[in-house]
């Protein structure tokens, strides 16, 4: 799919969020001098084509009492690591799962999975359950808690207009 200049519009304009009006997409319509029908359907076009993953609603993980967050770094042999990966990130405590090249020799991992919890306790014992699930493939593991929030956005095109 190409996006054009309507649809980086719609992109810059609810990168950050719908807005919370009882009519979301009509006030982005309005926003962009565009009617609610043609919003939705370039959202829905861009949806499809996976240009935009999904709407969602993003909690606060925090403000829920999720405040144990551990990005969990595992060395798993290469030959597994794309089944085993989508298998970390298909549990229901990971919100989000990469593979990444390793930087030998300081770094051997290749596998990331991001967990969250409320205690350490609670992040330990998931983090159980995926060495459990990687077993032998896994050669070595580590953790990364979070200590403080510095950014927390998703990627934020600039405007393209003008």
């Amino acid at each position: 799919m190409n996006i054009d200049a309507t649809d980086r519009k719609i992109i810059a304009a609810t990168q950050g969020g719908l807005p919370l009006t009882p009519a979301p997409y009509a006030e982005v319509a309005r926003w962009l001098a565009l009617t609610e029908a043609e919003v939705i359907a370039r959202m829905g076009a861009m949806q499809d084509a996976g240009v935009i993953r999904r709407v969602a609603l993003a909690p606060n993980h925090y403000a829920l009492g999720m405040t144990a967050n551990g990005m969990s770094v595992w060395d798993v042999d290469d030959a597994c690591a794309l089944t085993l990966g989508a298998q970390v990130g298909a549990l229901d405590f990971v919100s989000h799962c990469y593979l990444r090249p390793r930087a030998l020799p300081d770094w051997p991992y290749n596998l990331f999975a991001m967990i969250h919890g409320t205690d350490r306790a609670e992040v330990e014992a998931k983090r159980a359950i995926i060495a459990d699930l990687l077993g032998p493939a896994c050669r070595a593991r580590d953790i990364l808690y979070s200590t403080r929030i510095l950014k927390k956005t998703g990627l934020r095109l600039k405007n393209t207009e003008g």
